[in-house]
């Protein structure tokens, strides 16, 4: 037997785990989720996590049955059915069961599913050496279309844009918004390091705002690490000392070169490595007990 899932509710085991073929999660992506991290028996920034699923529910008036303690309470729970101090977790809300049509009245009661599992997105040599990216030609989706801030199910966009990153030998894709900018991957924000200050694309500019993002700018901050937020194009990433992703899944990842040009002296620059080593060191001590 797997593990455990929480489905509205109960506990099921996760190969029995199912949901309509009318929820508007499945048939229109109409839904929200988030992606969280447990290290040695305590989840990380959980608070900040549940705040960010609030948000993202509110902007698409999408109702959780469960309020925010209690979520986060509940989280704990799966975690702890499980037997799992190092986790991933996923929290999905969806509109729920409805008719084929796209009227979110036509859906009653929302959806919520807790899955926890372990995960690993990359080999830890690429955290020694770096990734190589490429940039997508499928642009971020704008602010005035679908806002990038709603963690929605429709990822569409990103898989796009990660399907030619796949199709061309490499892990990730920058994409670009359209008026040309850079705004983050398919996955993870995008920071580069130009001058010794440190760099990323505010908000406006098409991003999810990441927890991991947030932890970076607040590293660098202890650390005196000149900050600054700010558009900038891919000539800032091809002639930048350093660049790196950020994300929950990823953590902090080195990127040593982009669309075959090579980023700084082609190795993991000394920020990223003080970043990383501060991160590691933070979600070893910081974190929501799941045992308490």
């Amino acid at each position: 037997m797997g593990r455990w899932v929480y489905l509205n509710g109960e506990y099921v085991p996760q190969e029995e785990a199912k949901i309509s073929i009318f929820d508007h999660g499945f048939l229109y992506g109409d839904g929200v989720f988030e992606g969280i991290r447990a290290y040695k028996g305590r989840v990380f920034r959980l608070d900040e996590h549940i705040q960010r699923l609030f948000r993202s529910a509110r902007a698409i008036s999408l109702k959780i049955p469960l309020s925010p303690h209690e979520l986060r309470e509940k989280i704990k729970e799966v975690l702890r059915k499980n037997e799992l101090k190092d986790a991933y977790i996923r929290v999905v809300v969806s509109r729920g069961e409805g008719d084929l049509g796209l009227d979110p009245e036509k859906c009653p009661y929302s959806q919520l599913i807790i899955i926890t599992d372990k995960i690993s997105i990359y080999p830890e040599k690429f955290y020694e050496e770096g990734l190589e990216v490429i940039t997508s030609s499928v642009r971020r989706n704008s602010l005035s279309a679908l806002d990038p801030g709603i963690k929605s199910l429709n990822y569409l966009n990103n898989i796009l844009a990660k399907l030619e990153a796949t199709a061309k030998g490499v892990s990730e894709a920058i994409m670009l918004n359209n008026h040309g900018y850079v705004a983050e991957c398919t996955g993870d924000n995008l920071f580069i390091v130009e001058g010794g200050v440190l760099v990323t694309p505010p908000a406006w500019a098409g991003i999810l705002k990441g927890i991991t993002r947030d932890v970076v700018i607040e590293l660098a901050r202890e650390e005196n690490i000149n900050f600054e937020e700010k558009v900038f194009t891919l000539f800032s990433v091809y002639t930048s000392d350093e660049c790196f992703l950020t994300g929950t899944a990823a953590e902090i990842i080195p990127v040593t070169r982009v669309d075959g040009r090579v980023i700084g002296d082609g190795r993991v620059g000394s920020v990223t490595k003080i970043l990383i080593k501060k991160f590691r060191e933070l979600t070893e001590k910081e974190g929501v007990p799941i045992y308490e």
